[in-house]
């Protein structure tokens, strides 16, 4: 069942959101080689209930942590762990936060230290995609059309694997609602949009093979070919003339530029950003 939010519901379902914007931006503010995934989950798990949230994942059909950390090859469902990052990598942070019965989910791909140029260039290409789709989120179109932005963009003009056995979908009251939202497909299928309804837009683009697994906890997904993986999202509200994200990159991306000013004045040179989308 779809659930067609009022504009109160839509302000309060923005607060959700950029509370789970203000967690990522925490997060970018301490991301460096040697800091382990774990701590991060503690970080944020800390900050959404010192700000009045609950972590929407933790306990979520037995997810035992606040977070989605993915680190690489691996594409959405990762597990904190004591695993330290390496200069080099690249982490994908997906969280939700829960506050006035309304949910909020967003997620980030950060990149540490000196990481590859085709890799920076799949961070940046995914991060332009989400975009793509939500200018498609608008009163009459359909759900076809953001997918097909989506695949049009990642696929078939830069050439990267679209994930397709995960999807994004609609958000509320409830985590995970109608309708489902693919990162491929053909204009004009799906499901109606109207005003007031509000979908997670997440593209998950391999550089690689679009071809997945999931591994024996039940939860991580990883690329068959082990090359990296990118996960961008928007909670995005369906308006006329074209969507309008409710959570923001902002925040995160100039904390990303301070912290990288901060480590490159550490240690001695340049470290790579990725380049701002819209």
């Amino acid at each position: 069942m779809i659930h067609i939010k009022s504009k109160d519901e839509i302000e309060v379902m923005r607060k959700s959101a950029l509370m789970v914007s203000a967690t990522h931006t925490e997060i970018a503010k301490i991301l460096k080689p040697g800091i382990t995934t774990l701590s991060i989950d503690k970080l944020a798990e800390t900050f959404i209930r010192d700000n009045g949230g609950v972590p929407s994942f933790k306990g979520y059909n037995g997810f035992p942590f606040t977070l989605c950390i993915s680190i690489n090859d691996v594409v959405v469902h990762g597990f904190p762990s004591a695993y330290e990052l390496k200069d080099g990598d690249i982490i994908s942070v997906d969280c939700g936060v829960y506050m006035n019965k309304f949910h909020g989910d967003s997620a980030y791909t950060f990149a540490i230290g000196d990481v590859r140029p085709e890799v920076l260039k799949l961070l940046r290409v995914t991060k332009e995609s989400v975009y793509k789709g939500v200018a498609q989120a608008c009163e009459n179109n359909r759900v076809g059309d953001i997918s097909f932005a989506v695949e049009q963009y990642t696929n078939r003009e830069h050439g990267y694997g679209v994930v397709r056995e995960l999807v994004g979908h609609g958000i509320g009251k409830q985590l995970h609602e109608d309708p489902q939202v693919p990162n491929y497909g053909k204009r004009g299928d799906g499901k109606k949009l109207r005003e007031g309804m509000v979908l997670a837009i997440e593209p998950m683009i391999n550089l690689g093979t679009r071809e997945v697994h999931t591994e024996k906890d039940g939860w991580t997904v990883r690329t068959n070919d082990n090359k990296p993986s990118a996960h961008f999202e928007h909670t995005t509200w369906v308006r006329k003339g074209k969507g309008e994200t409710l959570s923001s990159f902002v925040p995160i991306e100039a904390a990303e530029r301070q912290n990288t000013e901060l480590n490159s004045s550490h240690y001695g040179e340049p470290q790579p950003t990725v380049a701002v989308a819209g």
